[in-house]
């Protein structure tokens, strides 16, 4: 069957973001190789590319697709769904090219699928994994710098005045540029010079930035507003206390703030904190939808600044309601939500065995690796071989070592955290109706917006689009209601599952 369907094998890596984890390229192409050969798959194309995936353009992926479209190949061959795709986009255009049987098989060496609906909802949750790893790999890295800062280490380039000791990883004070830096905070803090003439005076001492560029105005404005000088780290918004000398007191500090105040202008009054705002789109227009205040209640309305627009006002409460009653369409309840989790808890099992015994059996091959490396050095040695000999099977014994080595490596960092993923999607989708019933608009909101996206209003009705695996379990769970109508428990039980 495998050798009648024509597939491509596709494999990426991306050089513009951290994957220590994932296979090289070299590595992918062997193993998927290896596979085909292994499942007799007809592979009449091979397309690589070293490009992020969490953001769709990808010119190679992008051919391929296109191919598939226009029947050159009904199936693709890839290490994992994450190396096809890590955004909402590229996971639909796959998605929708199985709905629509342009692709009718797809091949992972670590991954399970069948054009089946438990099939593509276990693919998008897949896909909806590797979108989560993306933007919690940001988070992550932030977390690390968090942590670097509450111990008290700048995590970046040191400011002027100070230079970064690469060895001790530490921030000292540049001795050279401290005495204009102090002198800056001192002369300003008189209130007899504008900043213009601070940039002036302080310039001609001497001064230059990290490039030996003359400093300006905005740079002056930045220096004197920067708590790092009296040891204090400003990042992100949050104040650490750093482990570097201050170059000024907190009082001068102060003054200088003091004096900034009383000579810039006055800052435009806050813009009231509405729930709302900046959340919808005029479906009419495209204009923002806007909140405003009448005889006590809040009310959402279009803009209205690129054209005429018929739309009318809506309730903040009405809106509300509308969103509770979309959260409900993605709610799982709590039997269900338990069978579903002991059904990914028994596959996240076999599936650690398989690799279980995947691992061991490399380990194995590895000590006999070694072992004939031990073997070779007692024969040159011995002198039984020539060192010419010896030089091409080392290479041949190490090339070998390293295969197995990269083969180990993705195994070993692969722990169950797409069933971890899949399991949370689960409970947050077990959470929703409690969400819904509760009187926290935030909670309300921000809920909506982690299911949803691409938010419109038009004749007081809200519309969006689903996000990846909330879009199934949204489609899936209309048709667990058709079924409840019929009192029909096992079809129900299959439609919640996607079987």
């Amino acid at each position: 069957m495998n050798q009648t369907k024509k597939f491509f094998l596709y494999a990426r890596k991306s050089t513009d973001e951290p994957e220590r984890q994932v296979l090289s390229i070299e590595a992918q192409m062997f193993e998927l190789r290896e596979f085909a050969k292994k499942e007799n798959l007809n592979i009449v194309r091979e397309f690589v590319e070293s490009k992020t995936a969490k953001e769709p353009g990808r010119e190679i992926f992008n051919d391929m697709v296109a191919q598939i479209e226009q029947g050159q190949a009904e199936g693709i061959l890839a290490w994992h769904p994450d190396r096809l795709a890590r955004n909402s986009v590229d996971g639909g255009r796959i998605i929708y090219l199985v709905d629509t049987q342009k692709i009718t098989a797809l091949k992972f060496p670590t991954f399970w699928f069948d054009p089946t609906p438990q099939g593509k909802f276990m693919l998008s949750i897949a896909f909806g994994q590797s979108k989560y790893y993306v933007d919690n790999l940001s988070e992550n890295v932030k977390r690390g710098l968090r942590q670097k800062l509450r111990n008290g280490s700048w995590p970046a380039w040191a400011p002027l005045g100070y230079k970064n000791d690469k060895v001790n990883k530490r921030i000292l004070v540049d001795k050279e540029k401290a005495i204009f830096v102090k002198k800056t905070f001192e002369t300003y803090a008189t209130g007899n010079y504008t900043l213009k003439e601070i940039r002036k005076i302080i310039n001609s001492l001497g001064l230059v930035g990290k490039q030996n560029k003359l400093l300006s105005i905005s740079n002056f404005q930045y220096l004197l507003t920067n708590p790092f000088y009296y040891g204090v780290m400003r990042y992100a918004g949050e104040m650490y206390a750093g482990k570097h000398k201050p170059i000024i007191t907190k009082k001068l500090f102060d003054q200088v703030q003091e004096v900034m105040k009383q000579k810039s202008k006055p800052k435009t009054p806050e813009l009231k904190p509405y729930i709302y705002r900046g959340v919808f789109h005029c479906q009419e227009c495209g204009c923002f939808i806007t909140t405003e205040t009448k005889k006590g209640h809040n009310y959402l309305r279009c803009t209205k600044r690129k054209e005429p627009c018929s739309q009318k006002y809506t309730r903040e409460e009405f809106m509300t309601e509308q969103i509770k009653k979309k959260i409900q369409k993605v709610s799982l309840p709590s039997d269900w939500a338990t069978k579903m989790i002991s059904h990914l808890e028994n596959e996240k099992n076999e599936k650690a065995q398989s690799e279980n015994s995947f691992a061991q059996k490399w380990k194995n091959e590895m000590r006999e690796v070694e072992e004939k490396l031990d073997s070779l050095l007692d024969m040159i040695l011995e002198k039984s071989i020539s060192q010419e000999e010896y030089n091409a099977k080392k290479q041949k014994i190490i090339n070998r070592k390293i295969e197995i080595s990269e083969k180990l490596k993705a195994f070993e960092q692969k722990s169950h955290n797409r069933f971890e993923l899949a399991i949370q999607f689960i409970k947050e989708a077990n959470q929703a109706q409690n969400i819904a019933l509760q009187e926290n608009p935030e909670r309300i909101r921000d809920f909506l917006k982690k299911i949803g996206s691409n938010f419109q209003i038009s004749d007081r009705t809200l519309s969006f689009e689903f996000k990846n695996a909330w879009k199934i379990l949204a489609f899936r769970n209309a048709e667990a209601r058709s079924a409840e109508a019929s009192k029909d428990e096992n079809i129900i039980f299959r439609t919640r599952l996607g079987w």
